[in-house]
């Protein structure tokens, strides 16, 4: 049976539902952390019990479903390889990620040196954006917040004008 929420797929569009929320919760003394409920539907992918997990922007991780993380390293592939720049990034991407098991509990343990990337302590919160999940440590997490959340509207102008602008020229897909 689908899920209900899953979205309409567009031809050469992943068919996953937007993930969305915030949540707190606490890494337990195995470094495992409980995915909820709502994320862990939005990342079905058949029935794999797995993710991947990698670094992502500002601080965090980043959680991905084994088909978020393929659409991921298919759009990396279109990069060019011959500047440096890109070539640095690939090997912090993929030299960090690691895929990783959720148990029956909808946990998933987090890698010390992933732990240690982001800064994570004991409370964390995770934060649905889109296509993947973001980690971020509770207190970098309010920091962040705190300094952006007066620039959502301004924000929100500049990435619809770029939505706008990339539809306009039919040069991919947001």
């Amino acid at each position: 049976m689908e899920h209900p929420r899953k979205s309409r797929k567009a031809p050469g569009q992943i068919d996953l539902m937007a993930l969305t929320g915030t949540y707190e919760r606490s890494l337990d003394d195995k470094q495992r952390l409980a995915i909820p409920r709502p994320l862990k539907d939005g990342f079905r992918d058949g029935e794999s019990e797995e993710l991947y997990l990698a670094p992502g922007n500002e601080g965090c991780l980043a959680l991905y479903s084994l088909q978020g993380f393929e659409a991921l390293a298919q759009q990396m592939a279109r990069l060019s390889t011959g500047q440096a720049n890109v070539r640095n990034y690939l090997r912090l991407l993929y030299g960090q990620a690691e895929r990783v098991q959720v148990d029956k509990q909808s946990r998933v343990r987090i890698p010390e040196r992933l732990i240690q990337l982001a800064g994570l302590q004991h409370d964390v919160v995770l934060i649905g954006v889109q296509d993947h999940v973001e980690i971020w440590d509770k207190g970098r997490w309010d920091s962040f917040f705190a300094q952006h959340v007066d620039q959502f509207d301004r924000l929100t102008s500049e990435a619809m004008n770029q939505a706008i602008g990339a539809a306009g020229s039919g040069s991919g897909s947001a």
